[in-house]
């Protein structure tokens, strides 16, 4: 139990780092393709910590489901995941900008696909740790 856990927290740690790297790759190409990249809000720090995050509470997720679940574990975990992703971009819809902000109406093209990177990479790494996890 305790080598799962630790697979799990790997997995999670690896898999937002590189999401969160490129949510700040995304930026820079949307900064320029658009112009605008709303630094001050969605920072560097900002998209690496909110990828960090999700993926250990993933992780969490995934551990208290295969406890439960057994055999089916990824099949439930994965339906789950995309719910959730899809439910977490209700979050950039709907904030407000400071008014001085430019271009407000771009903030969801760049923070919506961002949102889903971290379900992506787990969707891409976890077939790398076996029947380990």
């Amino acid at each position: 139990m305790g080598k799962k856990i630790s697979l799990l927290v790997l997995l999670a740690v690896l898999v937002g780092v590189l999401s969160g790297i490129a949510g700040v790759v995304y930026q820079k190409v949307y900064i320029e393709t658009v112009g605008e990249g709303f630094i001050d809000i969605a920072s560097v720090k900002n998209i690496m910590l909110g990828c960090i995050v999700g993926t250990l509470v993933a992780a969490i997720g995934y551990f208290l489901l295969s406890l439960v679940l057994k055999g089916k574990t990824d099949m439930v975990f994965n339906i789950l995941f995309v719910i959730l992703s899809f439910a977490s971009i209700l979050g950039p819809i709907g904030f407000k900008l400071p008014l001085e902000q430019e271009s407000p109406e771009l903030f969801p093209g760049l923070t919506v696909p961002m949102h889903f990177f971290p379900a992506l990479g787990w969707f891409a790494l976890k077939p790398f740790f076996g029947k380990s996890i």
